[in-house]
């Protein structure tokens, strides 16, 4: 897979193109882009994948807290697992919101060369979203391409998304979170050194600094597994604020016990998973009363990952 991040970057011909924000590469994208790669491949033609950062909810002012379900890079590597043999991460801005549905095909055909279109029923682009599904079906004719619209995957009777996604995820239903992904939400994470609490009651943590517009877990324990230097090991994570512990600033904190780990790893990237959630994050009367919760959460969590091995 190759990833661009612009398509002015780029100079292509007789391609299969998909468009569309990707954030999370859940089922209902896995879907479109492993149709597009199976068509294009059997065409001879190259599968591309169209996205963009920022999002345009947030250049367009309709959100402004944290929620990306992926980074750019992360959401690139995916969409090349399920088939896309060039990704194109391009800027949104104010003006690429201004332009019409007639001069962005134009610039596509231009740098793409798409010779098929393929995106979900509800799809629109240009200004005022003026760009549906039969406008670009009738510029298609002008500029030699065909379209192809593809049907939403639907999970439990509703709509696989991304918003839907993030809702479940501010509850804390990772159950409903990775069955609409199909894999644990991760994130990435560089460990950092903290305040040292959890070494001296016996519970090493290794503490993230994460890209703050990621979209979190609501604050909580989790079962979860981490991966450093290609190795994993289950680990429980605590999202939150630390309450038993008092802080001037209660700043969000993401920190994970890794089981049977003693190594130094200040420095070092973590990829964490989150597999399912254990409890309410609570201040404890005493230290003891926490090392004691810790240890029926590391009970548990090693439960479930044992029995998700058999």
């Amino acid at each position: 897979m190759r990833h661009f991040w612009s398509f002015e970057d780029v100079h292509l011909q007789d391609t299969w193109l998909t468009i569309g924000t990707f954030d999370g590469v859940h089922q209902g994208h896995q879907e479109i882009v492993q149709k597009l790669a199976e068509g294009a491949h059997q065409s001879g033609a190259q599968s591309v994948v169209l996205t963009f950062y920022p999002h345009p909810a947030i250049v367009l002012g309709k959100r402004q807290d944290p929620f990306y379900l992926t980074t750019p890079e992360e959401r690139a590597a995916l969409l090349g697992e399920f088939g896309a043999d060039v990704v194109i991460t391009h800027p949104f801005t104010p003006d690429i919101s201004t332009i019409n549905a007639r001069d962005f095909v134009s610039l596509l055909k231009s740098h793409i060369g798409m010779r098929r279109l393929i995106v979900g029923p509800d799809f629109a682009m240009g200004r005022d979203r003026e760009g549906n599904a039969n406008t670009l079906k009738e510029l298609g004719e002008d500029f030699n391409y065909t379209l192809s619209t593809i049907s939403p995957v639907e999970i439990d009777g509703e709509v696989v998304s991304s918003s839907r996604i993030r809702a479940a995820l501010s509850r804390g239903d990772l159950e409903l979170v990775n069955k609409l992904l199909d894999r644990p939400y991760f994130i990435h994470g560089q460990v950092v050194p903290g305040d040292g609490r959890g070494k001296t009651i016996g519970v090493p943590t290794a503490n993230l600094s994460f890209w703050l517009e990621r979209a979190l877990p609501k604050s909580g324990v989790y079962v979860s597994q981490s991966t450093i230097n290609g190795h994993t090991f289950g680990s429980v994570t605590n999202v939150g604020i630390r309450p038993t512990f008092k802080s001037p600033v209660e700043q969000l904190q993401v920190e994970t016990h890794l089981f049977n780990f003693e190594d130094q790893i200040y420095g070092q990237e973590i990829k964490l998973k989150f597999i399912s959630y254990l409890r309410d994050e609570q201040r404890f009367p005493s230290i003891d009363a926490l090392v004691n919760q810790i240890n029926l959460d590391v009970s548990e969590a090693k439960r479930i990952l044992s029995s998700m091995d058999n």
